[in-house]
């Protein structure tokens, strides 16, 4: 057998068939009763071992050694290391910033030639000028379509970077956006306000971003913890310092004009969110003076207080309607854990498949510019603070597809009959869900033989770097693509329906760290968000799926008899909270070129008289109809799917036809749970998450709009930085640059099967992109991966096969890795290594300040 499987040429359809080479039917009835009797040798063997020798491998049975094919070993498969890629230019502009360029800017910005007087973010008070966020920005498409075209290096886009400062020491304290460029620093770069790209004209301090500060300093942990210490011991079963931990409901502002936020107590557990307890307190932290800062309400089993002292009085003078608390010592607590329990499963002591490509990786790989290459598509791969993982400069077969892939915004609103659960409504992008990625695990997380790239993100305190935050894998989905069965000459047959994923997996809050909290006796702050799996999933016909999964702990709330309308009972004093997620995309597609509209199918029942039909059963005929019309202002363009999906939405080019005269178009088709918000006016998301009213929304591109949110946003559901509703300003999108904003979500009705976590499989949405018109046939035809059979020409002969000479490679697999999962690399605000990070460090830098010890 040869050392590297390699193509062989495609048989053509005039070629011999395999049938003039298969054995005879009786040479194949010997061949048949000969493997029978082997099988039954090997059957009886209790020994059956793989393993490799100086002289190529071999297959050993029961401790005897013997070659795999009478007189040939069987080789060693190839190394899982992707062929170099070819990208279509030197650069990738949509690149994140690298460690040496963030400690380059944020010196330059330090600089006293700059004057700005900042102090370094991990020395930094809220009433201090600080850095709080360094990260690319990128670069206006015109710009880059034109390098793209010419590839002159003189038409490469400049490298600007985004920089947010918090202005915490101005007379009126406030947030700004900068751009810095170009880059990298030289006497030519500078320094502008970054205005254009927001509605309103400042971003007010109350929305600044996470500092553990906001929650640490004294002043107002003394006015939270410090009084209530005898309540926490006697109604909640323990003490901050020991048994009972806090997190916070979001948003934390209005418009601008306070900065509050509701603090809920849970047992200090692993699986801590399933442990709610029937306290709340209400916290004012606006503003940047801590010794302004308080303790504005206390809620109790339904009582509301509006101190704490009123609070103590009830609970020593036996006004207090109490809930009597469990405790550690009543309960079992570890069914919120991950611990495997119950019976093992038949045949569960062994490991379940693995994919292995025998052939060698199919996909390539340029890892300095993160470009990726699979089966005709290409792609260039960005990473940003914000939202993680996005894809540019999307090609098939040589056409650009897509110029921009990239989520915007995940929401989730919770409901309940509780300050908590009915206050919360979470925009991630504040939190950074690229930020909280984390190295993903390998054979888990993604397959055995996946290749991993990197990113690096920037934050007040200092940078970060995974190994493995984005994996990429081929696999065979395990049903054809396209199959027939026929009896005609060339009809029969089948083509493999392999894929390309591209995956990322962000987690913001609840991390899996549960068997260390017993390990830090201290009072945390947390926020709970679920983690979601992002994935971009390539076919070979030219669609595009992209799909979301969910999972982590619920957020949870303390049951009682008046919470059965809002969610679940799924533990004793446990509710699980009704609460809807919508996640929404980018997707700037160019169909045949920039110039695209957007066409409007519709199906609809017609009664039409035929006169060819006889009398028997009547003129009349009752059956569907298209109707197409182009939607061509963007007023119209905000959109749900219709009922039934009766129609749908593409977006073409009247300017390009196939063969057959009809507009090349890309469809948006619906997958799993296309959904969108339910809730419609509350004040929590009263303006800053529009889009998440439609399954879709069509606008005219432009640089100034370049994201349907902003991080500030969350904070701002009164005043947003961005309005989505204002892209929408009656523009003609009649071949026009478009752009499509799409969303997936999910309306989570909690169960008892989401403890410990939510799964994957059920907690999923997802849309499709395909090719509508846009070729002139079926374009995975073009596989060679396929199988085309002819009838025999005889009665009882097998059917002949055409397999284009690819055919499945026989080799022994590499072993897998050993798994091994490690930290990840943090480096100061210098960019030099930090030292090795404590449990308790990890967990204040993924958590941020979700988790907040309090200093008592």
């Amino acid at each position: 057998m040869a050392t590297r499987y390699e193509q062989l040429k495609a048989a053509s359809l005039d070629e011999p068939k395999h049938e003039s080479t298969r054995a005879p039917n009786k040479i194949t009835s010997l061949r048949l009763g000969l493997s029978f009797i082997l099988i039954l040798v090997l059957a009886s063997l209790t020994v059956i071992q793989v393993r490799p020798s100086t002289s190529g491998s071999k297959i050993v049975l029961g401790g005897t050694e013997t070659l795999a094919d009478g007189d040939e070993d069987i080789e060693i498969c190839a190394s899982n290391i992707p062929p170099p890629a070819r990208p279509p230019a030197p650069i990738n502009p949509w690149a994140s910033l690298t460690i040496d360029e963030m400690v380059e800017i944020q010196n330059w910005l330090l600089s006293a030639q700059m004057n700005l007087n900042l102090t370094r973010g991990d020395t930094a008070q809220p009433s201090d000028n600080s850095v709080y966020m360094i990260q690319a920005y990128y670069p206006p498409k015109a710009d880059v379509l034109k390098y793209f075209s010419s590839l002159d290096p003189r038409d490469a886009p400049a490298r600007f970077a985004r920089v947010t400062i918090h202005h915490g020491g101005a007379e009126e304290p406030v947030i700004r956006d900068y751009l810095v460029g170009p880059l990298p620093v030289t006497p030519a770069t500078e320094m502008t306000h970054l205005t254009e790209i927001y509605h309103t004209e400042t971003l007010p301090y109350n929305a600044r971003g996470y500092d553990d500060l906001d929650w640490n300093l004294p002043e107002i942990t003394t006015k939270i913890a410090a009084p209530l210490m005898d309540a926490y011991k006697e109604l909640l079963g323990g003490l901050p310092n020991d048994t009972i931990v806090a997190g916070g409901a979001g948003p934390f502002g209005f418009d601008g004009s306070f900065r509050r936020f509701w603090l809920n107590w849970q047992r200090d557990t692993p699986g801590f969110w399933l442990h709610p307890l029937n306290l709340w307190q209400y916290v004012d932290v606006s503003g940047t003076d801590p010794s302004k800062w308080d303790q504005l309400k206390i809620v109790y089993n339904h009582q509301v207080f509006d101190t704490a002292e009123s609070f103590m009085d009830a609970f020593r003078n036996g006004t207090l309607k109490r809930v009597p608390p469990v405790t550690k010592q009543e309960e079992d607590l570890s069914w919120s854990t991950r611990e495997r329990i119950g019976a093992l499963r038949d045949l569960d002591n062994l490991p379940g498949p693995r994919s292995v490509s025998f052939a060698g990786l199919r996909f390539r790989i340029d890892h300095d510019l993160q470009y990726v290459s699979w089966m005709g598509w290409g792609l260039y791969l960005g990473f940003d603070r914000d939202m993680g993982l996005n894809l540019w400069d999307i090609r098939f077969r040589g056409e650009r597809i897509i110029y921009e892939l990239k989520p915007q915004e995940a929401l989730a609103q919770y409901t309940g009959n509780d300050p908590y659960k009915s206050s919360t409504a979470l925009l991630d992008s504040y939190f950074g869900m690229g930020q909280s990625v984390r190295d993903l695990l390998p054979g888990y997380d993604c397959p055995d033989e996946a290749i991993y790239l990197p990113a690096t993100t920037f934050s007040a305190t200092g940078m970060m770097t995974r190994k493995r935050a984005i994996c990429i894998f081929e696999q065979d989905s395990g049903r054809p693509i396209s199959r027939h069965l026929g009896f005609e000459r060339s009809e029969f047959g089948a083509v493999k329906g392999y894929q390309l994923v591209i995956r990322s997996v962000a987690t913001v809050g609840n991390y899996d760290y549960c068997e260390c909290y017993d390990q830090l006796p201290s009072s945390k702050f947390r926020l709970l968000l679920t983690f979601l799996v992002f994935e971009y999933i390539f076919h070979i016909d030219g669609t595009i799926e992209v799909r979301v999964s969910a999972s982590g702990y619920l957020l949870s709330g303390f049951w009682d008899d008046e919470q059965g309308a809002y969610g679940s009972k799924i533990w004793n004093t446990t509710l699980g909270s009704l609460h809807d997620h919508a996640i929404n995309f980018k997707v700037d597609l160019d169909v045949g070129g920039t110039q695209n509209s957007l066409l409007k199918t519709s199906l609809s029942q017609e009664v039409t008289t035929q006169p060819w039909f006889d009398d028997d059963w009547g003129e009349e005929v009752i059956h569907q109809k298209i109707t197409r019309e182009y939607i061509d202002n963007e007023d119209e363009a905000l959109l749900r799917f219709p009922t039934n999906f009766q129609g749908g939405y593409t977006i073409v080019n009247t300017d390009e036809t196939n063969k057959w005269g009809i507009p090349r178009g890309y469809a948006i088709h619906p997958g799993y749970s296309p959904v969108y918000n339910t809730i419609v006016g509350s004040k929590r998301l009263l303006k800053n998450a529009n889009w998440a009213r439609y399954n879709l929304a069509v606008s005219r591109r432009k640089d100034t709009e370049p994201s349907s949110s902003s991080m500030w946003n969350f904070n701002l559901p009164g005043a947003p930085p961005v309005d989505f509703h204002n892209f929408f300003d009656g523009e003609n999108i009649t071949q026009q640059d478009l752009v499509t904003w799409i969303n997936v979500g999910m309306h989570h009705l909690p169960a008892s099967e989401d403890v410990p976590n939510t799964r994957t499989n059920t907690a999923a949405s997802s849309f499709f992109l395909t090719p509508f018109n846009y070729f002139d046939y079926d374009v995975s035809i073009e596989s060679t991966n396929a199988i085309l059979l002819q009838p025999p020409k005889k009665p009882g002969d097998p059917f002949s096969y055409n397999d284009y000479n690819v055919r499945p490679a026989h080799c022994v697999p590499q072993p897998p890795a050993a798994f091994e999962y490690y930290p990840e690399q943090v480096y100061d605000l210098d960019g030099k290594p930090a030292p090795p990070s404590t449990v308790e460090e990890m967990r204040k830098a993924s958590e941020l300040y979700l988790r907040i010890k309090f200093e008592l």
